[in-house]
């Protein structure tokens, strides 16, 4: 009998949590990591994966995503787009509410094999019949009567093994031209503390000003859509610095997020905050049917933007894997490759590339090198790996060109 169902070999391993970067193999069996070691005897694996010349990392963690597939305008299928990508745990970021839930995890939760956790948003219906954010006439928090706390607390109560945190969505064409957005923020900052959850906030075209959000977020809440370029941007647009509410909100412990999405990642803004070293905590993608073919396209993708305004590789990782983990409060279950963990690996290669990325507003840069999925394994099962139909997408970015609804901040 074979000793290890897996051994992965050759490979430069990368586990932040562990303080580990180097050439290791990984020995896998039933499901969980047994040994991270040099020069593993193959012969002593059921099957081998050659890793070398590739980085190794605990498989990927996508902390914004829409995954309510079929039951929201957004989502996608999570195997397809996020395990197929690397990304072994994606967490739901508020596609449903208290009402509409239970469905999330009848029809998302148990039906994936990527492991599904989720964002409760703070609107009861969640985001069953709402889209983007920008230039819509109708969203979840029109009328005040969708957001009620004491309706959220119970069912974060009744499902704490998937639910681990509360989403809010703070612009004014979601909330009745601005009216309800400073209560249902109230209502969602109130929820959090009273379930001792985080709250992520997207803030973005919103009539909640910088010194209230992110200035009244807590620690380990989490500020989405970070570097976006419209109103409500990070960056003061006189003074083209990082304001000060959210550089002291820094410090309090708030998270701040990349969730790239259709509007939320612009050049500009990520090259300010490069010049001030001011880098997210966490990575993520901000994955739906308006993303998945541009200008977001996958976790690896995003990343690799972040790596092409300057941010180290090893952060690159760390932001993908375990600050995520820490983030919603799974940090001793996922986001390592720490002995006796669930074997959630991800085999990336750092590819040479000649290519001009697109922003959402149809800026490019020409990067030179990005990351690309090669294997992952979730619980120790290898899954398909899928890629992106068309990178760039030159229609898509042409399109964000022209786009009335233009940012604030840019070239």
């Amino acid at each position: 009998m074979k000793k290890y169902d897996w051994i992965l070999h050759g490979g430069r391993v990368i586990d932040p949590a562990n303080d580990v970067d180097g050439i290791f193999d990984i020995g896998i069996n039933s499901g969980h990591i047994e040994v991270v070691a040099e020069n593993l005897d193959v012969a002593l694996a059921e099957d081998t994966y050659d890793a070398t010349g590739k980085l190794v990392a605990p498989g990927l963690i996508d902390i914004h995503t829409h995954v309510y597939n079929h039951a929201t305008p957004l989502s996608v299928d999570a195997d397809h787009y996020c395990l197929g990508r690397g990304v072994t745990t994606a967490v739901d970021a508020g596609s449903a509410g208290c009402d509409t839930f239970p469905g999330f995890r009848a029809f998302s939760v148990k039906q994936s094999r990527t492991r599904l956790l989720a964002f409760l948003h703070i609107s009861r219906a969640g985001l069953s019949f709402c889209s983007l954010a920008g230039g819509v006439d109708l969203g979840e928090l029109e009328s005040l009567k969708l957001v009620n706390e004491e309706d959220c607390v119970n069912c974060i109560e009744a499902n704490r093994d998937l639910l681990v945190g509360v989403k809010v969505r703070l612009s004014d064409t979601l909330a009745d031209k601005g009216k309800n957005e400073n209560e249902a923020y109230r209502r969602a900052l109130a929820t959090a503390a009273k379930t001792r959850l985080p709250l992520m906030v997207h803030h973005s075209l919103s009539v909640v000003p910088l010194d209230d959000c992110p200035g009244a977020m807590a620690k380990n809440d989490i500020y989405t859509h970070a570097f976006h370029g419209h109103r409500s941007s990070i960056i003061d647009p006189n003074s083209r610095k990082i304001h000060p509410a959210v550089l002291a909100a820094r410090e309090r412990g708030v998270f701040f997020d990349i969730g790239h999405g259709m509007g939320a990642f612009n050049w500009t803004v990520g090259e300010i905050c490069a010049s001030e070293s001011f880098w997210p905590d966490v990575i993520s993608t901000d994955i739906h049917c308006f993303t998945h073919e541009g200008p977001a396209y996958d976790m690896p993708t995003v990343m690799s933007k972040l790596l092409h305004i300057g941010m180290p590789l090893e952060a690159v990782i760390e932001a993908s894997t375990f600050t995520p983990a820490k983030a919603i409060g799974w940090e001793d279950r996922i986001g390592t490759l720490g002995v006796g963990q669930e074997a959630d690996i991800a085999i990336l290669a750092l590819e040479k590339a000649t290519m001009d990325l697109e922003d959402c507003h149809g800026q490019t840069r020409s990067i030179r090198k990005r990351l690309v999925a090669h294997a992952v394994w979730k619980s120790g099962v290898p899954g398909t790996i899928t890629h992106p139909i068309q990178i760039p997408n030159l229609e898509k970015a042409k399109a964000a060109r022209i786009n009335p609804l233009r940012p604030v901040i840019c070239d």
